[in-house]
């Protein structure tokens, strides 16, 4: 089995999180996962979770790493098995603070997403920082609806991005 692992670096700027989507996308799209897939929109938005995070709450520069195991030299099968993981590491030694938002917060729900959305996830300490990572398996039961959908106060809201 053969593992794919691309990383780019993340400055602290906000503008990088759009940066990060575009070039996780595109190395999705490289390993056979089509852009428009639900897998492919559930790994993008964890992508932005996670680098959102790194960028408002530790002000560091941080690392992005995308791992995908099973990947095959026929492009046409890879997606077909395997686990996709993605990393941040960032130089705060600050853990992460997973919060619950009320009413009309406009923050705090980053980390319920990823809980929400990945089929694992943690975080460990990585040199003087940390690494907050999260995995999603490709033959999941349901992976197919869960970039669709997500509950807010027990109600089911659809959720749309545009990508930068």
């Amino acid at each position: 089995m053969q593992v794919l692992q691309v990383q780019l670096e993340i400055r602290p700027d906000p503008a990088e999180v759009g940066r990060a989507r575009r070039w996780a996308r595109s190395r999705l799209v490289g390993s056979g996962i089509a852009a428009d897939e639900p897998l492919a929109e559930t790994l993008v938005l964890l992508v932005s979770e996670l680098v959102t995070n790194a960028v408002v709450h530790t002000g560091c520069p941080a690392v992005l790493r995308l791992l995908l195991t099973g990947v095959r030299d026929d492009s046409s099968s890879c997606a077909a098995a395997g686990t996709v993981r993605l990393e941040v590491a960032d130089t705060s030694a600050r853990p992460p603070a997973p919060r619950h938002a009320m009413g009309d917060e406009t923050g705090g729900r980053g980390l319920e997403l990823v809980d929400g959305l990945a089929d694992r996830w943690g975080w460990d300490p990585e040199g003087v920082g940390k690494r907050i990572w999260c995995e999603v398996d490709r033959r999941a039961a349901g992976a197919a609806g869960r970039a669709a959908t997500y509950e807010v106060g027990g109600a089911p809201q659809e959720f749309a991005y545009g990508v930068m």
